[in-house]
């Protein structure tokens, strides 16, 4: 199912449902690594420029929409060369 066909009220919690369990079926007979790692990332990154674009660069705005500090937001933009 791409993105077009999916609908509007679907929940992000069945839409990474539903990506992991596709990424796991590709993977056909090799083991999966570091699955933990690669799901924070592959929803961490877009999450914090979707932020950071909404708040206009405002990271202060960012970290308390997002419900973490100022200091851990911009770990996480230097983790992912947003900076």
């Amino acid at each position: 199912m791409n993105a077009s066909t999916r609908t509007l009220d679907s929940s992000l919690s069945e839409t990474v449902h539903r990506t992991l369990q596709d990424y796991l079926e590709t993977l056909g007979d090799h083991d999966p690594s570091n699955v933990y790692r690669l799901v924070l990332d592959e929803v961490e990154r877009p999450m914090l420029e979707v932020m950071m674009r909404y708040t206009h660069g405002n990271q202060s705005k960012a970290a308390q929409f997002m419900g973490i500090n100022r200091a851990t937001l911009r770990t996480k933009l230097k983790r992912h060369n947003l900076l």
